[in-house]
């Protein structure tokens, strides 16, 4: 699981934020200004943090400085500050990104894979047994052969890799997939699409070892 590292001084942003990425399958931890943040860093291990701009005790630029000289974990600004002056500040440092607020949060979660993925802490290709998933090239092969997924289906795909492990919902599930290829998307949907995916992935449909079904809950990736 990727261990995130969220700066920020408000409170109810910051558990906003982890309540929204702990749903994405992300581990969260909270530090509400700079020495918090700092003395965290030190004594755990993080894959990404996200930082804002202005801390009541400091400053997310000092915050920012120091990770990178004691690390190459990457950085994300948040922050209303969207002037030229702090972002260029901000990847002068370090920082691998910077995004201003208000922001989307899927946009969010986008731009943190992205840079997860430049700096090596998530793989690009992911194995399940037989089944090969190349996220990069959005290609999924099984044996080698190409499977040759719907955008609904590897989208639905792409959920279950992201939250591998983790028992997800219908309704969780359909949120993720929704509209994925301009098509209504709804509960027989999803079952249909379930089904789909067990048919191109498991070598037996009927008794699948990948996506499994969680009794009263909903799916998980194994």
């Amino acid at each position: 699981m990727t261990n995130v590292l969220i700066v920020e001084d408000d409170a109810a942003i910051a558990r906003s934020l982890s309540d929204f990425l702990a749903g994405e399958g992300f581990s969260c931890t909270l530090a509400g200004g700079q020495a918090e943040a700092l003395a965290l860093f030190d004594a755990s291990r993080f894959d990404i943090v996200l930082l804002d701009v202005s801390l009541t005790d400091g400053s997310g630029f000092v915050v920012c400085s120091a990770i990178k000289r004691m690390s190459d974990v990457p950085v994300i600004f948040l922050t209303a500050s969207g002037d030229e002056h702090s972002v260029v500040t901000g990847l002068e440092l370090g920082a691998d990104d910077y995004i201003a607020k208000p922001f989307r949060p899927r946009e969010l979660v986008s731009r943190m894979k992205s840079v997860l993925r430049r700096a090596g802490k998530i793989r690009s290709v992911v194995e399940l047994g037989s089944v090969r998933v190349d996220i990069d090239k959005a290609n999924v092969t099984k044996n080698g052969v190409d499977l040759c997924l719907s955008a609904l289906e590897y989208r639905l795909l792409l959920t279950f890799i992201n939250n591998r492990g983790i028992a997800l919902t219908r309704a969780q599930l359909l949120e993720h997939i929704w509209d994925a290829a301009g098509d209504f998307v709804n509960d027989n949907t999803l079952t249909v699409y379930i089904k789909r995916l067990r048919d191109k992935l498991e070598d037996d449909p009927q008794e699948p070892t990948l996506i499994k079904t969680v009794r009263g809950v909903g799916y998980k990736l194994d």
